[in-house]
């Protein structure tokens, strides 16, 4: 029997197969013509669906991938936001919300009303449809980088407002038709909705940091308790009376700060939906359209129209009112609009409804959401384009501008037998830490070292270093970064090091505390003061024992006169990058100065990390408030000096010796470089 002698296609392998070959060839020649790729997968699904050429069908297993990559999709998004700025400007997002809902659901009901005379009800729930908005154009303002834009967050946060309102709608309609509205039904609702909230964003959390903290080392574990709480998440707001893309939402949010941004895990979460899940929703709304019922009757293609013209007009008016009140300019205003009149739930909404009787939800009803859908589906991606590379210029245009030297971090590591279980563990923390402080942007590869002492069998010593090293690779390719070994053979690690340093143009040293003190020879101190005096580049040494992701506070000890270090500017970079990738909130202790100074550095920085800054009067109070207040979970940033530069006293030196005996948990311990050209640094006021 030929491929395709019977039609629609049934056969499962046969269905996945042309399915991956639509992922893969639709995006690209859509690509090929400057069109959103996503645009593509829909077409196809049109063409080939049973509306048309007719090759498959939209059965179970086509339903079921799809519904999984709309929640795959608000995961995503919640996953995705920079939640410091999204509490920030939470009031963006609330009014945001509200507009974007109550101007739909306000003309659409009287719309309904007027023109098609709709009862209050029928008419409530057809303003629904678009009162509510799906991210769809969510993977290019992600592949754009915009995500982090005030206008941007502002939708992303707002989305959770409009669609649990819109979903409020429908339940509220729904249940009215079945009985009467009682104060009992009020309650019930009222306590499911604080219990998906308030379940998933305590609980979660709590339990994924200690899940965590419980792995050995990095692995697809972790991946799968993600998507464990993930659909957990789902099926608890279906339990609690929701839609489960809210709680595939708000679990998003939940796990924000426990999936580092540029990290191994958030690769493996991206990858997944990006090529499996997401493209088959797309594919499923595409195999929804039948072109010819909503083209050959007259009430569909109303129907159809009056959606489309009701969604695209009254989603800019919440756009640009809210755009308004808070000055975005128009490109972003235009994105907004091209994220919000995505919809995907309309569908939901309308089929839920049909089921319930609803008067007015019928066949046509049902095509004219279709074909809603569709057509947001193709403008949605196209405005979120257009206007968002506007917004990356704009934004481009506003950022100082790098120096020539690029960013280069070397990892010194321990050369012990391959084995060494906690030796690869203090190995992946300090990739880890590499990852958080790595800029952006960058292209460089990660510099890893081995220092071997000659002697006896010094190849076989080379031969066993780089084994020891060689997974550091492995790792490091799960967030999809390239690792350059290097192996020195030196009778002193710091002269080693050293010379590694100049010979690749390093800027940046990682020195792991526990693992330098596992060295045979001298103390870890004498190697790490060696390294201090015999280079000018940004040194950290730090001691990371719990994974980054499980850091609920940042505690920042910031020491007198260091901030007058002509490059203490790289210090506080470097901990902003820590804080963004943490996504904890810094306490700032500033020892024996006023910390105006301090402040006015952070401000120059533009962190969205909440800092909290308290006044330390002198170095025994600081020894007591790090003994007494540190806990396990808290990591410690101590900006310190090298001696004879700007900053130093003898008590850094005490204090630094001091730290891994004050906590049980990361601290780290940042050296600003010496030298250098410092015209990139900010002219601050020293008045």
């Amino acid at each position: 029997m030929t491929l395709f002698q019977t039609m629609p296609v049934e056969d499962p392998v046969t269905i996945f197969a042309l399915a991956m070959v639509i992922f893969l060839v639709a995006p690209l020649l859509l690509e090929r013509h400057r069109l959103p790729g996503i645009i593509g997968i829909i077409l196809v699904g049109a063409a080939i669906g049973p509306n048309a050429a007719g090759i498959i069908e939209r059965g179970e297993a086509i339903v079921l991938l799809g519904e999984v990559g709309l929640i795959y999709l608000m995961f995503l998004a919640g996953v995705e936001i920079d939640l410091n700025r999204f509490f920030d400007n939470i009031d963006q997002s609330i009014i945001f919300g509200v507009l974007a809902f109550l101007i739909p659901q306000g003309v659409g009901t009287v719309f309904g009303m007027w023109v098609f005379g709709f009862s209050l009800s029928t008419a409530l729930l057809f303003a629904a449809i678009f009162a509510s908005h799906t991210l769809l154009a969510y993977p290019i303002a992600r592949q754009l980088g915009i995500v982090g834009n005030d206008a941007v967050t502002a939708t992303i946060g707002g989305t959770v407002l409009t669609n649990v309102l819109a979903l409020l709608v429908l339940v509220i309609v729904v249940a009215s038709a079945e009985a009467p509205l009682d104060w009992l039904f009020w309650v019930e609702l009222g306590l499911g909705i604080t219990l998906l909230f308030t379940g998933i964003w305590y609980i979660v959390p709590w339990l994924g940091r200690r899940f965590f903290r419980s792995l050995a080392e990095e692995s697809y574990f972790e991946f799968l308790f993600v998507m464990a709480a993930l659909f957990g998440s789902a099926v608890f707001a279906e339990i609690v009376g929701a839609e489960p893309i809210i709680g595939a939402l708000v679990a998003g949010l939940a796990l924000n700060r426990l999936i580092p941004d540029r990290g191994p895990l958030m690769n493996r979460v991206q990858f997944v939906g990006n090529a499996l899940f997401i493209p088959f929703f797309l594919l499923s709304i595409g195999l929804l359209v039948d072109v010819s019922l909503i083209v050959g009757g007259r009430e569909s293609l109303l129907l159809a129209g009056s959606l489309i013209g009701l969604t695209l007009v009254t989603k800019f008016v919440a756009s640009w009112l809210t755009g308004l009140l808070y000055a975005y300019d128009h490109d972003q205003i235009g994105s907004m609009f091209g994220l919000s009149v995505g919809q995907a739930e309309a569908l939901a909404i309308v089929l839920i409804a049909f089921e319930a009787g609803i008067p007015g939800f019928d066949t046509d009803m049902i095509n004219g959401a279709v074909s809603m859908i569709l057509v947001v589906s193709l403008v949605s991606p196209i405005v979120v384009e257009k206007y968002g590379r506007a917004v990356v210029t704009k934004e481009g245009r506003g950022k100082r501008e790098p120096t020539d030297l690029r960013q280069r971090i070397l990892i010194p590591f321990t050369p012990v037998p391959e084995h060494h279980e906690k030796l690869m563990k203090y190995h992946e923390s300090l990739l880890d830490l590499a990852l958080s402080i790595r800029e952006e942007q960058s292209t460089e590869p990660l510099h890893t070292l081995a220092v071997v002492h000659p002697g006896p069998k010094t190849e076989q010593k080379v031969a066993t270093a780089d084994a020891a090293i060689a997974h550091t690779e492995e790792y490091a390719a799960g967030a999809e970064v390239p690792v350059t070994f290097h192996t020195r053979v030196d009778h002193n690690i710091a002269s080693g090091i050293t010379r590694a340093a100049v010979e690749n143009r390093i800027t940046t040293i990682l020195l792991d505390w526990d693992g330098m003190r596992l060295y045979r020879q001298p103390l870890f101190s004498q190697t790490r003061r060696q390294v201090l005096a015999w280079t000018d580049q940004l040194v950290l040494v730090s001691r990371i024992r719990e994974p980054l992701n499980t850091v609920s506070r940042i505690i920042v000890v910031l020491p007198p006169e260091l901030s007058h270090n002509p490059n203490f500017y790289k210090v506080g970079q470097t901990i902003e990058r820590i804080a963004a990738g943490t996504g904890a909130p810094i306490r700032a202790l500033v020892v024996e100065e006023s910390g105006d100074y301090y402040e006015q550095l952070f401000g120059e920085l533009e962190s969205n990390t909440p800092i909290e800054r308290e006044y330390i009067d002198d170095w025994d109070r600081l020894i007591r408030v790090l003994s007494e207040d540190v806990t396990v979970s808290d990591l410690v940033v101590c900006a310190s000096a090298r001696r004879n530069t700007i900053g130093w006293r003898p008590e850094l030196q005490e204090l630094t010796e001091r730290v891994p005996t004050l906590t049980s948990g990361d601290f780290v311990v940042i050296y600003p470089p010496v030298g250098g050209d410092t015209d990139e640094q900010p002219q601050l006021s020293m008045e």
